[in-house]
């Protein structure tokens, strides 16, 4: 038998698996039962195929209209100006000075020349009655008013199917169907035979099972299609940060209005269509509308911002202009219907038994129906009586003909690909009342049957609450866990430090420090710019102040290729200065001077370098994450499309970040251990805090490999064939360095993978995977 499931149901893989392999299969299944059911939760192939023509058609229009619009442009400027533009009625007594459709169609058409008619994004902001600095307003009526003019951010989904629906597929049975017809001959010739109501027993008692079949069946399967309706909800809810009334907070992104103002930054999805209003670096992977691979630059020249887009580097502020089925996204989604998911492994194996079992009940159906009616035609032969057939011969024969069905109802084990998909569904539940949101059915059963799991470090083995606890400025190592650490730290630093510091801190960072509704402060960032923050919160450093007092002029967010994140800022005599933050030993060498204890830059020697070396060890020993923060005068005439520096960098101080490892994670490596799962950590810390880790952890074990990502990089194929099976810790690795080992362990060792990762620096390993497991606070879409 296996042999038979290997090669009809071979080709079908946990991933990936071509529409012509699960054809295939299907139409060696179609023979036996109702397929229709069968494949319910599954993709339907025929409409997956219809749906990505439809997807290629709308990709080449929308790309052909964006190409168009912009070569358009560089001819419109010359021409008249259009005709100017009349609000509705409606709109201009809600207090708006543009009606949706308009909106829409600047965005869409990518019109420069449209937008800068309505007095470019600044003018659209006070059109739809909203600012950058404070949002659209709160109150219920004016958000009511907004969402009649301008519409929700909600997609149209199809309709759920009724009962009636499923009772009608129910009665698709080809078994149901032939027991239907046997009723109907039962109670013909029952009742011509014995009469009303004597006659009418054998079929009624047919019809009534069929019913309950019909209905048991139906409603099993519409309670299920209502499941997974709740489940489809969960797995759509995404948050974004908007700004409401002047504060920052967590909205749905169903929750969305024209007007918001949207925070967007690395890995985020775009969720309307809008507007760039202010950021920096700002890339956008627009694939997923027009098939185009490479990134597109969005800034102040080109600001539109289309849904459904991911932001591939960089950070900004979004107007949103249009939601819901206005949005590219929704017209597209409007033309397509999802197809479903593939079927997993099990599923094709369970159905390719079910099928197997069904065409040998077939066979011994007919068998046993043929036995029975030669027994019959024996029999009247002997007795000479084989020309005159009476009702009870009939009803004999309608006897064997139940039998026979009968035998192919109770051999057939239809319900078997069901059950597993339902297994699946409630581990899904289970998951979910554990956190953990599965968003393909099939990743339940890989998960059974991984044989390797590489785990990133930061927010999955460890807490993610993360704060400074020592500190290393002017050569002096400080421990600064509570505030009165760090106040005695602040009382012993010159001035001119302080305010380096405080600096760096405050302008080099992608967090943010607001007061909430509550009128407290909160931290918004990352837990690593949250902790950085709360330091230079408690050396007494003023975030507003430090920010106001110079001009951002460039940001270049934190990359986990570079490992850093630089600023360039204009101080208030006019002079720029760049600061920049990261791995302490990469910015370290880009250093050439350091602060001394008396505030002055000095040339870093090698006695110094030795030390500050020493410290980031020492640091790393004790599990720390270490960070160095840097700064450099940047000369005079600097502009935004310049380079950043990366060498020449005075050195302020290295920083040491505490993040505990999380209760229960070295009983769970050892419990993996033991049912045979290599687990692997996989970093971009220093390798001596990932080995202080991994030992905590019990992942690192006598004769295991720590290995830094560049050097593993540099090994040939052969290398890597023998190293990877040893590696169990890999540090500083860049998102390529994941994606290879997980790639290698797939195809070379042949292993199930799972990859957890928390954050958009995992993306292409998690995406490799067989399982992939995004976790935490920062496991982004």
């Amino acid at each position: 038998m296996e042999s038979y499931l290997n090669e009809n149901f071979g080709g079908v893989k946990p991933k990936h698996s071509s529409d012509e392999a699960l054809g295939r299969w299907r139409k060696v299944v179609g023979v036996v039962k109702n397929p229709k059911r069968r494949f319910r939760f599954t993709a339907n192939l025929g409409k997956r195929s219809e749906a990505a023509a439809m997807k290629r058609t709308n990709q080449e229009k929308l790309r052909v209209a964006v190409l168009v619009s912009k070569a358009a442009l560089q001819f419109i400027h010359g021409l008249a100006p259009q005709s100017e533009y009349t609000v509705p009625a409606a709109v201009k007594a809600a207090g708006y000075g543009i009606c949706a459709e308009e909106l829409s169609s600047v965005v869409e058409s990518h019109d420069i020349k449209k937008l800068k008619a309505h007095g470019g994004t600044e003018g659209l902001l006070s059109k739809v009655s909203t600012s950058e600095s404070d949002g659209v307003s709160t109150s219920k009526d004016k958000l009511a008013s907004r969402q009649e003019i301008f519409g929700i951010n909600k997609f149209a989904e199809t309709e759920a199917r009724s009962f009636w629906v499923f009772v009608w597929e129910a009665l698709h049975d080809m078994t149901l169907m032939i027991l239907a017809a046997c009723a109907f001959f039962s109670l013909v010739v029952g009742i011509a035979t014995e009469g009303w109501p004597k006659g009418a027993h054998d079929g009624l008692g047919i019809v009534a099972s069929i019913l309950l079949v019909v209905f048991v069946t139906a409603t099993s399967d519409y309670r299920q299609s209502l499941q997974f309706k709740d489940l489809d909800k969960e797995k759509k809810k995404i948050t974004v940060q908007v700004i409401r009334s002047g504060y920052r907070q967590k909205l749905s992104i169903y929750e969305l209005l024209v007007g918001d103002i949207v925070h967007l930054s690395i890995g985020d999805q775009v969720p309307a269509d809008g507007l760039f209003v202010s950021g920096f670096s700002l890339l956008i992977n627009e694939s997923s509308l027009t098939g185009e691979s490479e990134p597109v630059a969005v800034n102040a020249e080109n600001p539109f911002l289309l849904s459904g887009t991911k932001v591939q580097d960089g950070s900004c502020k979004m107007l949103v202009t249009t939601v819901g089925m206005r949005t590219q996204w929704g017209k597209l989604m409007a033309t397509l219907s999802e197809g479903g998911d593939d079927e997993t492994p099990l599923q094709v194996k369970l159905n390719g038994v079910a099928t197997i079992i069904g065409k040998i009940g077939l066979v011994f159906a007919v068998v046993t129906f043929a036995v029975l009616t030669e027994s019959l035609f024996r029999r009247k032969i002997m007795d000479g009586s084989y020309l005159s057939w009476s009702g009870d011969d009939a009803l004999e024969l309608l006897e064997f003909f139940a039998i026979a069905v009968t035998i192919v109802v109770v051999a057939v084990p239809e319900g078997l690909p069901l059950a597993v998909t339902l297994s699946l569904a409630f581990a899904m539940k289970k998951m979910m009342n554990d956190k953990a949101l599965v968003r393909h059915l099939a990743a339940c059963e890989t998960m059974g049957s991984a044989t390797s799991i590489c785990s990133d470090k930061t927010g999955t083995l460890t807490t993610n609450h993360m704060t400074v606890v020592k500190a290393c400025i002017c050569g002096k190592i400080k421990e600064v866990e509570k505030s009165s650490d760090a106040k005695s730290l602040f009382s012993e630093l010159p001035d001119s430090v302080m305010t380096m510091l405080s600096q760096s801190i405050f302008n080099n960072t992608g967090g943010d420090v607001v007061i909430n509704q509550d009128g407290k402060r909160e931290i918004l960032g990352t837990p690593t710019e949250a902790a950085i923050l709360e330091l230079g919160l408690s050396l007494g450093g003023d975030f507003q102040a430090v920010r106001k007092a110079t001009t951002l002029i460039k940001v270049e967010p934190f990359n986990s290729a570079k490992k850093r994140m630089g600023v360039v800022i204009q101080l208030p005599g006019g002079a720029f200065r760049a600061h920049c933050k990261g791995a302490s030993e990469i910015i370290l060498a880009s250093c050439s001077k350091y602060l001394n204890d008396q505030g002055n830059a000095v040339p870093l020697d090698s006695a110094t370098v030795a030390h500050l070396n020493a410290t980031i060890e020492s640091f790393a020993n004790e599990a720390l994450r270490t960070l160095c923060l840097a700064y450099i005068e940047v000369a005079d005439g600097f502009s935004a499309n310049d380079a950043i520096p990366e060498e020449g960098y005075t050195c302020i101080g290295i920083v040491g970040i505490k993040d505990p490892v999380r209760p229960g994670v070295k009983e769970s490596v050892a419990i993996c251990r033991s049912a045979g799962i290599t687990v692997r950590m996989v970093t971009g810390d220093n390798i001596n805090t990932a080995k202080a880790i991994a030992r905590e952890c019990g992942i690192l074990t006598e004769g295991g490999l720590a290995i830094e990502g560049p050097d593993f990089r540099t090994k040939s194929a052969e290398e890597m064939y023998k190293l990877i099976p040893k590696i169990q810790v890999m540090a500083r690795s860049s998102p390529l360095d994941k994606h290879t080992l997980v790639k290698n362990l797939r195809t070379t060792h042949e292993e199930v993978v799972a990859v957890t990762g928390d954050g958009t620096n995992d993306a292409p390993a998690l995406h490799e995977a067989d399982i992939g497991l995004a976790m935490g606070i920062a496991g982004t879409e």
